[in-house]
């Protein structure tokens, strides 16, 4: 073989194996790609898991199972997704298995959410509330709030703080009430204790999903207003003296959407703000703290 055909074949030999690496770098880069944050949760956090899918063209958009539950994704950029996954006081701390589907790519990888220690309160109702149960209307209606998922997001940013009144109950909190310990309880939400009258603001942009009132049967949650942010984010408001909103408004961050009252079972006025997460309620204090674009 001539010294010519010799670098021939050498040149030919370098390039195919140049092109097989290059195919190789770019088909890595291209992998699904998924990242979780926080980098350390614990229970009561809200993780994020954002998904780029390896092919853009994929028909339908990623979905996360944990614990074998599924959870929708939105898209939050072109071919990026994001799935919001709720944890509570009521589960277990340890490590989650995540599945990500992204066309016909499945990607598996594992969480892990600490544990949290949650201070424990005694709550005496008067004889008046402690036999207060919720009517029928009442459940069905802030079940079908909880539930919603709609696509479009609608909040920027932290949210807000609600009202100005100083934090009376933190989330998370385990109660007993008249000396019976709630098994399956855990406050659902931040407690301001708010003089009766104060305004409470929306604290983040948001369709009006849910007005409730005593008089048409909410007698736990009180005078209540839901606020659909979007992509299954819910914020709700209760035991308010005032509804300055209708079902079907849209709201901006800082309107006034009530004031703080005493309505429901209460031992006093104030404002009960919870947020929730695909239909689970989570610790809205990081949702102040950092923002969840």
């Amino acid at each position: 073989m001539s010294k010519s055909s010799t670098n021939y074949f050498k040149n030919s030999l370098v390039l195919t194996i140049a092109v097989a690496i290059s195919t190789i770098l770019a088909t890595s880069v291209k992998a699904l790609q998924v990242q979780v944050s926080p980098a350390k949760p614990r229970l009561g956090d809200t993780l994020t898991v954002v998904v780029t899918p390896d092919n853009p063209t994929a028909s339908s958009p990623p979905s996360v199972t944990i614990n074998k539950k599924t959870y929708p994704t939105f898209a939050i950029a072109a071919n990026k997704y994001r799935a919001f996954l709720p944890t509570t006081p009521l589960q277990k701390p340890g490590t989650r298995s995540l599945q990500i589907d992204a066309g016909a790519e499945t990607k598996q990888m594992s969480v892990f959410v600490g544990d949290r220690k949650f201070p424990v309160q005694r709550i005496r109702l008067s004889p008046g509330k402690s036999g207060l149960e919720a009517t029928e209307h009442e459940l069905k209606r802030v079940a079908e709030l909880k539930a919603l998922k709609t696509p479009q997001k609608f909040w920027d940013g932290a949210f807000l703080k609600p009202n100005k009144g100083r934090i009376s109950a933190i989330y998370g909190v385990r109660r007993y009430y008249n000396g019976k310990f709630a098994q399956d309880y855990y406050h659902r939400g931040v407690d301001y204790a708010g003089a009766i009258g104060s305004p409470v603001i929306a604290p983040a942009d948001g369709r009006v999903a849910l007005v409730g009132r005593v008089s048409q049967g909410f007698r736990v949650h009180g005078n209540i207003i839901g606020i659909d942010h979007g992509q299954g984010v819910i914020t709700t408001y209760l035991h308010l003296s005032r509804l300055n909103v209708q079902e079907g408004e849209v709201v901006k961050a800082g309107q006034v959407i009530g004031a703080v009252g005493s309505t429901g079972a209460v031992t006093g006025p104030h404002l009960h703000w919870g947020l929730y997460v695909q239909g689970e309620s989570v610790d809205p204090t990081p949702w102040r703290e950092r923002k969840f674009n």
